[in-house]
C-alpha cells in the first residue's frame, strides 16, 4: 500500500519542476512511510511513497523494465502476481524483483491497455512508456483504491493519491464547485468523478486511460462494470456451499503478506465472517482487534470478544470514551473535502489500534451494500411493494401532498415517521431511494440554500447522480429492484462514503486494508444471485447469513445491526453545544453566501432545545464549515 504522484506534460515536453513534485509526494508520507522515490525527465514525473508489504528488499519504486523504457508507480495489491509472473516468464519476460509491481510492467508490455483484465487485486497505477511517448493509468474495478487528477491552465495533468498532493503543484485553483455542495449536502459526501474543486477529478471506478502529448483533456474508459447478470443457482444449500468456497478463496489470496497481517474484528456479521475462514486458512491465530466505546449503547466489544475466544485470536481491543472531540478538525486534513460520516472517528480509532499489531488488516466491508445488509433495503422493499400496487400518478399528488403537510417526527421510530413513509411513496423507485440515503432532504435543501446558492445551482439537483447510474444500470440491476439500489450503492455510498472513509483512515495510519468481500470474481457471482437469496423477508444478506450458521453463533448472524456509530445528538445538545453555535452562527461560515442564515439559526436551535433531531444536518454542517474554514 503506497501513495503515488505523477506530473505529464500535455502540450511541449517541458522540464517538470523536480521540487514541485517532491512536495507532492511528501505530502502523502503516511501513505508509504518507508521508502520514496521519483523518476524524472522532460515531460513527465512520476513519484512513489512505498509502505512496504511484499518483497520488502527489492520492491522499490518507481520500477522499470530491463531496458528502462517502461516505468510504474503503483498503490496497491495484485493478489494474482505469482500466477502472472509463471505466464509471463513462460513467455519469455526476466523478472529482477519478486514484487507483484514487476509483474504489471511485463503485463503492459505484453497486453497493452488489455493488462488490466489480467490482475485481480486493488490497485491505482500509472505506467510511462517512453517508447511509444504514452502514459497508461488504471484505477482498480471496485475503488478501493483512489487517485485524483486535474489540468493546469498551463497544460500539465497532474494526479496523486490524495487531493493534498494535488494542492502542492503552484497552478492547482481551489476554486469550489457548487453543484458538488450539493451533491455533499444530499449525500454526505462528494460522488466521483466530481471533487469540491472545479476541474479537479476523482478518476473513476474500473476505468483506464492512455495519455499522450497533444490531448487537452482525458477521457477515461470504463474497462469493468459489475455484471448483474443471472447466475445458475441449482439450490439454496449449493448457493450456501459455493459462496463459502469463493469467500474463502478470496481470503485466502489476502492473507500473503511479509509483515505482520490480522482483521478487524466489530462483533458484526461480516468481520467475524471473515475471521472465522482467515482461522481455518492458517495455523497460528489470527490477529484482530476492536474498539469500544464506554456508553452500551454504542458498543459492540462484547459480541468481538466472543468471537475472539471463540476461534482463540490473538486479540487486542480497547474501550475509548464516547465523548472523542480530539479528531473533529483533524478530519479535513484527512479527507481533504467535506466529508460527513460520522463514523470516520471509530474508524480512525481502529486504525490506529490495529497498527500497533499489524501492518496489514483484512475487514468485512461490502458485505451490506452487495447482499442487501442495510435496513434500508428493508424499508425500501416494503415501500416498493405500495409503490407497486398504486398508479405513479395517483402517488405522486395524493402522497406528495401529504408528505408536504405532515409534521415532521424524527424523534419517532422509523415505522411511525409517517411524513418520510409519504413522501416515498409520491415517488419512482430511484427518487425514493434516493429521499432515504439522504443526509439532508430535498425539502430541506430547499430551504437551507440561500438565494444565491440557488441562483448558481440553477437546475441542478444531487438526484441527477442516481438517475445517471440508474439509466445505464446493467444486466439485473436494470429490472430487479433490489439489484437495482445495490447497483446504487455500490456506485456511490460504497465508492465515495466506506472505501474512501478506510483508505483515508487506515493510510493516516500506514496501515493496509484489505476487502475480500469485495474480491471482482467474488462479486461478478454475487451480483448474479437471485433478490430472493439476499433480502428474503426482512432479513438481509440472507444467504451469507445462513453460509456462516456453521461458523457463528445465532446472536451474532441475527441480532439488530448495530453499526459503528457515535452520540452526535447528545453531543450537540451537551459539550458540543457551544462549538456548534460558534461554528454554524459565525459571521465567517453565514458570510460565505451559501445558506439562508435564518434556517441555519432554526436548525441548531430546534435541535438544540429539543424540539427536533437535527444532528445528521448540523453534523454535515459542521464538517463543511470545518473544511471551508481550514481551505478557503
Amino acid at each position: 500500500m503506497c501513495g503515488i504522484a505523477g506530473i505529464f506534460d500535455l502540450n511541449h515536453n517541458r522540464e517538470i519542476d523536480y521540487s514541485v513534485l517532491h512536495n507532492m509526494n511528501q505530502a502523502q508520507l503516511h501513505r508509504g512511510p518507508d521508502e520514496g522515490g521519483i523518476f524524472n525527465e522532460k515531460g513527465i514525473g512520476l513519484a512513489h511513497r512505498r509502505l512496504s508489504i511484499i518483497d520488502l528488499s527489492t520492491g522499490q519504486q518507481p520500477l522499470f523494465n530491463q531496458d528502462k523504457s517502461v516505468c510504474i508507480v503503483f498503490n496497491g495489491e495484485v493478489y494474482n502476481f505469482k500466477e502472472l509472473t509463471k505466464i509471463l516468464k513462460s513467455k519469455g519476460y526476466t523478472f529482477q524483483t519478486h514484487s507483484d509491481t514487476e509483474t504489471i510492467v511485463h503485463a503492459w508490455e505484453e497486453w497493452g491497455e488489455h493488462c488490466v483484465d489480467h490482475l485481480r487485486g486493488m490497485f491505482v497505477f500509472a505506467i510511462w512508456d517512453k517508447n511509444q511517448q504514452q502514459l497508461f493509468i488504471a484505477r482498480d474495478r471496485l475503488g478501493i483504491k483512489p487517485l485524483f487528477y486535474s489540468i493546469t491552465n498551463d497544460g500539465f495533468l497532474i494526479f496523486a493519491s490524495e487531493l493534498k498532493s494535488l494542492m502542492q503543484h503552484p497552478k492547482f485553483i481551489k476554486e469550489l464547485e457548487t453543484s458538488a455542495i450539493e451533491d455533499y449536502c444530499a449525500l454526505g459526501y462528494i460522488p466521483e468523478p466530481k471533487t469540491i474543486y472545479k476541474n479537479v477529478y476523482k478518476f473513476p471506478v474500473g476505468h483506464a486511460v492512455v495519455v499522450k502529448l497533444g490531448m487537452k483533456q482525458i477521457k477515461p474508459k470504463q474497462y469493468w462494470h459489475i455484471p448483474f447478470l443471472p447466475v445458475a443457482v441449482e439450490s439454496e444449500n449449493q448457493a450456501k456451499d459455493e459462496l463459502i468456497h469463493r469467500l474463502k478463496e478470496a481470503i485466502d489470496i489476502r492473507m500473503l503478506a511479509e509483515v505482520p497481517l490480522g482483521a478487524f474484528l466489530s462483533g458484526g456479521v461480516d468481520s467475524s465472517g471473515v475471521v472465522a475462514l482467515m482461522s481455518e486458512l492458517q495455523k497460528t491465530p489470527v490477529n484482530t482487534c476492536s474498539i469500544g466505546f464506554n456508553d452500551k449503547k454504542y458498543n459492540e466489544s462484547d459480541y468481538a470478544q466472543q468471537i475472539a475466544e471463540k476461534f482463540q485470536t490473538n486479540h487486542l481491543s480497547k474501550i475509548v470514551e464516547v465523548d472523542d472531540f480530539a479528531l473533529l478538525d483533524q478530519l479535513v486534513s484527512i479527507y481533504d473535502e467535506p466529508y460527513a460520516d460520522s463514523s470516520a472517528i471509530p474508524t480512525y480509532r481502529v486504525c490506529q489500534l490495529a497498527k500497533e499489531k499489524v501492518t496489514v488488516a483484512l475487514s468485512g466491508d461490502g458485505a451490506d451494500e452487495t447482499l442487501s445488509g442495510y435496513r434500508r433495503h428493508v424499508w425500501h422493499m416494503n415501500e416498493e411493494k405500495l409503490r407497486a400496487k398504486i398508479p405513479y400518478s395517483f402517488r405522486k399528488n395524493v402522497f406528495g401532498l401529504l408528505g408536504k403537510v405532515y409534521p415532521k417526527a424524527d424523534w419517532a421510530p422509523q415505522i411511525f415517521r409517517a411524513k418520510t413513509t409519504f413522501q416515498a411513496l409520491s415517488k419512482n423507485s430511484v427518487e425514493a431511494y434516493f429521499n432515504t440515503v439522504s443526509v439532508i432532504s430535498d425539502d430541506q435543501r430547499e430551504l437551507l440554500y440561500s438565494k444565491k446558492m440557488k441562483q448558481e445551482l440553477s437546475q441542478y439537483r444531487a438526484i441527477e447522480v442516481f438517475n445517471q447510474y440508474a439509466q445505464n444500470a446493467p444486466g439485473l440491476a436494470s429490472e430487479d429492484p433490489i439489484a437495482l439500489i445495490e447497483y446504487l450503492d455500490m456506485r456511490t455510498y460504497l465508492v465515495d462514503d466506506i472505501l474512501t472513509k478506510v483508505d483515508r483512515a487506515s493510510m493516516a495510519n500506514s496501515l493496509e486494508v484489505r476487502v475480500p468481500m469485495l474480491d471482482h470474481k467474488y462479486i461478478e457471482w454475487i451480483s448474479g444471485l437471485p433478490s430472493t437469496l439476499k433480502l428474503k423477508g426482512q432479513t438481509g444478506k440472507y444467504i451469507l447469513k445462513k453460509a456462516l450458521e456453521p461458523y457463528l453463533p445465532e446472536d451474532i448472524l441475527y441480532r439488530k445491526k448495530m453499526g459503528f456509530s457515535i452520540p452526535l445528538s447528545s453531543w450537540f445538545r451537551g459539550p458540543l453545544k457551544q462549538r456548534v453555535k460558534d461554528c454554524l452562527l459565525g459571521e465567517e461560515f453565514l458570510d460565505a453566501g451559501y445558506f439562508n442564515p435564518d434556517y441555519v439559526n432554526a436548525l441548531v436551535y430546534d435541535h438544540q432545545s429539543g424540539k427536533r433531531e437535527n444532528s445528521r444536518t448540523i453534523w454535515s454542517l459542521m464538517m463543511l464549515e470545518s473544511f471551508l474554514r481550514q481551505n478557503t
